[in-house]
């Protein structure tokens, strides 16, 4: 376990799980406040690594398949990581999480500035500090997704997972990509400068949270006296794994996603090509091309809410998971330039509504104490298997690069279709816990 760090000052409105920062607000909060501009701090650093990465890899090597590992480097941790951060989020404040990881990036964006300025800077020290960067994202993540149900009442979690959703997109496509891409001509110190800085503010902002975001195991504990708890982190691995297998809402909603998330991915997997190729887009426009995803993203997070409150959760959910994939064969289908603007933004909308209410229901069923873990748990199978879908997209391309989108889209469309009534069934987050108790 990391060493303790001082405590970390109150709010002078302190805020309890689940309820509003103080009487009478009817916004998120202060604490939320706090939470959405930390986040979008280390958003902006984080889309300056992603952005920097591949580019430093290019001046180091030329190299396809080393300058490739990048984005296998990146997402590596996560099948190692995701869910040994999520018992350390049970176990620790998940206030001082964000410290440590925010602290320790800003520590690795400095040794990165350091090595390049030195001109010692190595494809594998790149490997390194990505993978190492990826590590932390794990820790840091997990806090950020634990941290708000303990600050933001259950009945405003669709509407504080929207914003946290769409302030990601716009930071890190309309700010970082841009600002990171022109700076870097200029000099590569610049943006890693600003990205060690960005992490620095995430971190300090996190000292400012109230006593209520450090979770709910350590507010049982102090409220009851109670000692530690004495179970063993090795047995603590598998809480996760337990607590979606016994959930009746959880455990297909999981599955549900993993289908998802593989067919997707291999859906997209070689969208480069069916831009540049089949669709005839000049590479200089294939960023402002693919902002059409990014802009359908930030209106599925902003729409999302309303649609909920007028429709409610699992419609909205049937809805988003069906039209999505359909979008997809459909610029099979018919592959144009203005078809497939028009089919990215609606897929990555729906994308960005299902994000936003999955979360928001998971962080509604889950109980503090077992955030981290059941995260973890959730993300580690999940974002595992994408991988595999981006290799089966690989191989499907090799065909056409239109079979991808119609085979995998329609795949996806297929368990849509079979997950309708399940989905179309979902309570809102307020009401989970009525609806939707875990059996044991």
């Amino acid at each position: 376990m990391p060493p303790a760090l001082p405590p970390l000052p109150p709010d002078d409105t302190p805020t309890t799980p689940g309820r509003p920062d103080g009487p009478g607000r009817r916004g998120l909060g202060r604490s939320f406040t706090n939470v959405f501009t930390a986040n979008i701090s280390s958003s902006l650093a984080d889309g300056i690594a992603r952005v920097a990465a591949p580019l430093l890899a290019t001046r180091l090597t030329d190299d396809p398949l080393l300058i490739a590992g990048i984005a296998a480097v990146a997402m590596l941790p996560w099948l190692f990581f995701a869910i040994p951060s999520g018992v350390l989020l049970d176990r620790i404040d998940r206030r001082h999480a964000m410290v440590i990881a925010n602290g320790a990036r800003t520590l690795l964006a400095a040794l990165l500035l350091t090595l390049f300025a030195t001109g010692t800077l190595t494809i594998w020290w790149l490997y390194v500090v990505i993978f190492a960067y990826g590590a932390l994202e794990t820790l840091y993540d997990g806090a950020i997704r634990a941290v708000v149900p303990a600050i933001v009442r259950r009945p405003d979690l669709p509407r504080a997972n929207s914003r946290i959703e769409a302030g990601e997109l716009v930071v890190q496509n309309f700010l970082a990509v841009p600002l990171t891409s022109a700076l870097f001509a200029v000099a590569v110190v610049i943006p890693l400068g600003i990205g060690a800085l960005s992490y620095a503010v995430a971190g300090v902002l996190a000292f400012f949270l109230p006593a209520a975001a450090a979770g709910a195991h350590r507010a049982h504990q102090a409220h009851h006296a109670l000692p530690p708890v004495r179970t063993t982190f090795a047995r603590q691995l598998t809480d996760g794994f337990r607590f979606i297998m016994s959930h009746p809402m959880l455990r297909p909603l999981w599955f549900l996603s993993i289908l998802i998330a593989l067919f997707f991915a291999a859906a997209i997997a070689t969208d480069v090509l069916f831009v540049l190729e089949r669709l005839d887009v000049p590479e200089q426009w294939f960023g402002v091309f693919m902002l059409s995803g990014a802009v359908g993203g930030i209106v599925g997070a902003v729409v999302v809410s309303p649609l909920k409150v007028r429709f409610g959760a699992g419609p909205v959910m049937a809805a988003a998971n069906f039209v999505g994939p359909v979008a997809l064969v459909v610029m099979g289908f018919f592959p144009t330039v203005p078809v497939a603007v028009v089919c990215f933004a609606v897929s990555f909308g729906s994308t960005s509504v299902w994000n936003v209410l999955v979360m928001s229901l998971r962080q509604a069923a889950i109980p503090g104490h077992l955030l981290g873990r059941v995260h973890g748990t959730w993300r580690t199978l999940l974002w595992g298997t994408m991988p595999l879908g981006s290799l089966l997209g690989g191989l499907l391309a090799r065909i056409d690069l239109t079979t991808p989108l119609l085979v995998a889209g329609g795949l996806t469309v297929v368990v849509a279709a079979v997950g309708y009534r399940f989905l179309h069934g979902l309570p809102n987050p307020e009401d989970v816990a009525e609806h939707a108790l875990p059996t044991r």
